[in-house]
């Protein structure tokens, strides 16, 4: 009795320190070799090296010299703690009634944009946390972010073809541009865009 007991305990000691303890470091240590910066939570950096969000979680941005994103209905909005979807079906007249609703605020905001708005600038994702849009989607945008930074539409055009992200392993998923990092890449070519007024 004594005996099997003692081997039960060894066998425990020997999992908890090969699967509790071994197993993590010798993981962590790996993924911190080999990909740091993943490991590390894939953190964006301005131009002044400041950390301003994760290339892995999508932001809000509502200033018109950015990019915007998909919507969120995660938490308030882009909230990682609170990931998540609406859970509005598709004969949800509240899920109708929001993407009519941003339909609208988008054409307003974009006025000289080519088409109609792009789907999934009213569709949040299953996430909310979504940080890509299509090329697109972004293309679509051009012109307002162009505008408001007094830049060339051809040139914001190159800057966003040269953010697309290929297929993963080119194969999986579709082209796709993080809307991030393109906004950081906007702010190191041509500057951060002129504030907005303030309201009366």
């Amino acid at each position: 009795m004594v005996s099997a007991l003692l081997v039960a305990l060894r066998a425990s000691v020997v999992t908890l320190v090969l699967t509790g303890v071994m197993y993590p470091l010798v993981v962590t240590g790996v993924a911190q070799v080999l990909f740091h910066h993943e490991a590390n939570g894939s953190l964006a950096k301005d131009e002044q090296g400041r950390e301003v969000g994760s290339a892995l979680i999508g932001q809000g941005f509502t200033r018109p010299g950015y990019f915007q994103p998909r919507p969120s209905a995660a938490g308030s909005g882009y909230d990682a703690t609170a990931s998540g979807g609406s859970n509005l079906g598709p004969t949800s007249q509240k899920l109708r009634d929001r993407a009519v609703a941003d339909a609208d605020r988008l054409r307003r905001e974009n006025p000289e944009a080519p088409g109609p708005v792009p789907g999934e600038l009213v569709t949040a994702s299953g996430s909310g946390l979504d940080p890509h849009v299509s090329p697109e989607s972004a293309l679509w945008q051009v012109p307002r972010v162009a505008r408001a930074r007094g830049v060339d539409p051809a040139r914001v055009r190159a800057l966003v073809a040269s953010q697309v992200e290929g297929r993963t392993f080119g194969v999986l998923g579709e082209p796709r541009v993080n809307v991030l990092t393109l906004n950081l890449a906007m702010d190191r070519q041509f500057g951060g865009p002129a504030p907005a007024p303030a309201s009366p």
